[in-house]
This record gives structure tokens, sequence and C-alpha cells, in this order.
């Protein structure tokens, strides 16, 4: 048996970014235009006026600034309110595919490692771009990487779950080296006329490169163990499934095809879970409080980490000890936790233990436990 470790992580960063102030005039001149076509409608009672959003309610609702995206124009076009999205050609490389090679990239020339030095690449992603090929042997060509790849979906808990397979393989020997690629386009599938949830996702790439602790050239990650647990939800829900470049004929006004979320529900319901399945991880690995110098949490939602920061703590953490990058992301799905990993964890001591840990729809949870060396 080998120990896995994280060597290197990457991060694909999109050039375009919305703040709060630029989605909240999009989204109340699109109120203005759907309250004006159907004036007569609302006035019958036969539907509901839509109401403005504002910069303060998103900043109280999430701890959210901005967020970065692939197109900007669509998005803030009231007419249209969804990115535009090209169709690329079969022989043009995907765009999750461009964006996760980015990002893989990244995190191999952190780890001192080539492509060719690669056994194994998981996609793990909310949204596919397609059905198939899969979308991790297209990053997998793309970099000139032999051995096998395949396609992961576990919602916001992807990432996490792609460790766990990747450092499973790594273990048993199966595999030396193993990248797990998170391209996540999450304002394809928001739905961004909804106030409830029009300023809750970004769009980004992250990679985690998975090898043998003994294999390492510099400072790395052990990951000490990993710990995974779904138990079925409606409460987060995507019926749309993958990615558009333009509204489907006669779907403009379900609603259900996009993203939805009870968010009270997900609230009151998720946050025992995570909190639960952290201790009991902690406790298996005799990990303490004291013990633990810093969680990388799934950047959903502030009010909800700082809930669950305090939990797994016992106090209210300092900023350091949990470090968010929702304010400049937004959520980003799977790729939130590794956002968060790959910004701040290079101060971390020799022997110091840290914690990763996602979730999200299915219900979904991973964490995995770490602890740093050199």
């Amino acid at each position: 048996m080998h120990t896995p470790a994280i060597t290197g992580t990457g991060v694909f960063t999109p050039e375009k970014f919305i703040t709060n102030a630029e989605l909240v005039t999009a989204f109340n001149a699109y109120v203005d235009l759907y309250n004006s076509e159907n004036a007569e409608e609302i006035a019958a009672g036969n539907a509901v006026a839509k109401e403005y959003s504002s910069e303060e309610f998103i900043l109280k609702a999430s701890g959210i600034e901005q967020r970065f995206v692939i197109d900007k124009s669509g998005v803030l076009d009231p007419e249209v309110m969804h990115p535009l999205l090209r169709q690329r050609s079969d022989d043009e490389p995907s765009l999750m595919a461009e964006m996760g090679v980015d990002a893989a990239l990244k995190a191999l020339a952190q780890a001192g490692r080539k492509p060719t030095d690669v056994d194994l690449v998981i996609c793990a992603a909310s949204n596919m771009e397609r059905a198939y090929p899969a979308i991790a042997i297209e990053i997998q060509q793309l970099l000139g990487v032999e051995g096998f790849a395949f396609d992961m979906n576990v919602a916001c808990s992807s990432a996490t779950f792609g460790i766990q397979a990747a450092a499973d393989m790594v273990r048993s020997g199966s595999v030396r080296r193993a990248l797990v690629v998170n391209p996540e386009i999450c304002s394809a599938h928001l739905e961004w006329r909804d106030r409830d949830c029009h300023f809750i996702f970004g769009d980004v790439a992250t990679a985690t490169l998975i090898e043998r602790a003994e294999d390492a050239t510099g400072a790395y990650f052990q990951i000490k163990s990993t710990r995974c647990a779904t138990e079925f939800s409606n409460n987060i829900r995507n019926n749309n499934g993958f990615l558009r470049r333009s509204r489907p004929s006669g779907t403009a006004d379900r609603r259900d095809m996009q993203f939805m979320q009870n968010g009270r529900k997900v609230f009151k319901e998720v946050l025992p879970i995570v909190s639960a399945h952290i201790a009991a991880h902690m406790e298996n690995e005799n990990i303490s409080a004291t013990d633990l110098k810093r969680l990388w949490l799934h950047q959903a939602n502030k009010t909800m980490n700082d809930f669950i920061g305090r939990k797994v703590l016992g106090r209210t953490p300092a900023p350091e000890e949990q470090p968010n990058i929702l304010q400049d992301y937004a959520n980003t799905s799977s790729a939130g936790s590794i956002i968060a990993f790959s910004k701040f964890s290079d101060d971390l001591a020799d022997g110091d233990h840290g914690l990763i840990c996602s979730f999200g729809a299915g219900y979904s949870v991973g964490s995995v436990v770490v602890q740093k060396h050199g």
C-alpha cells in the first residue's frame, strides 16, 4: 500500500467578471420588462409581479461581491439573461476541456511533473458539457496523458469524491499519479431571472494532482483519509442536465429546467449533516479541534460556512483558519473548496493538519483530512 498525497493544484479564472452592481442593474431592468409585458395578467391576479434585487440583499444573503463568468454579455442583457456560449465544432476542444487543461497544467507545474507522468484523469463537475464522449478523455488527449480517464458528477461534492477515488487508486497501486479536474461553468445552469438565486454562481476550473508521497519532489499534503456520504434530496435540483447555448424551444417558462433550490430547507437539513460528518471524520482520525489548523470549506454561502466552522472548532474561527474566496468567486460548485485550498495552504507548517470539505445536491458531503509535509 502507498501513501497518497496532494502535490500540486491549479486554478483557471475567466477574464470576465460581474460585480453585484452590474448584476442588479441588469436584473432590475429585466424585472421592469417582465412586469410591463405582463401588466394585465398581474393586475388580474393571474401573475405575480417580480421584485427588484439589490446589492445589500445579495451581500446579506450570500457574502458574494462578484463572480467570474465565461460570457458576460448574455447574462447582463435583460432580454437574454443567460450566457451566450458559442456552439463549437466537433473538431475544436470543448470549453470545459479547455478550462480543465489550463488548471491541470498549473497543477502539474507546481508539482514539477509533466503530463506524461500522469496515469489517470478524472473530470469531476456538477454539469458536463455533453453526455459523451467523456470530457475527462478529451482532457487526457489534449494533455497527452496515457492511461485512462472518466467523468464523475456528484454536484458540489464532485471534487472531494474525485479526490477519494484517485487517492484510493494511488493507495492501492493501480495508478501512480492522478489528476482530478473540476471545470465548472455554473453560469450556464443558473436561472439568472430568479431573484432568490440570480447572484449565486460563477465559473472557474480547478485541478489537483495526487501521487505517492514517496515520489513528491517538494512540499506536499499527505491524504490521511477521505470520507464521503450521500442522502437523496430534491431540495437542490437541475432538470436540464447539460450546459445550454440558448433556451430550448418551448421551455423558456419552465422554471424547473435550471438550477433550483429550497434554500431554507437546504440550510436546515444540510448543516447538521455536514457538521456531524466532519466531527465523525476527525474523531476517527484522532484529530481534535485544537489540532485542526485550517478548514477549506465548500464556498456556497458565508453564513453556512460560519455555522459549520463554529460547530467544528467549538468557537468562531479566525479568518485564516477558515478562508473564504466566496466574495470574489461566488459559488463555483465543486471547485470552491479547491480554490480555497490552492490559495490558502502554502503557509501551513510541517505536521499541520487541515480538512477539505464540500457539500451540496444529493445531498452529498465529502471530506479529506490532510497533513502538511515539508
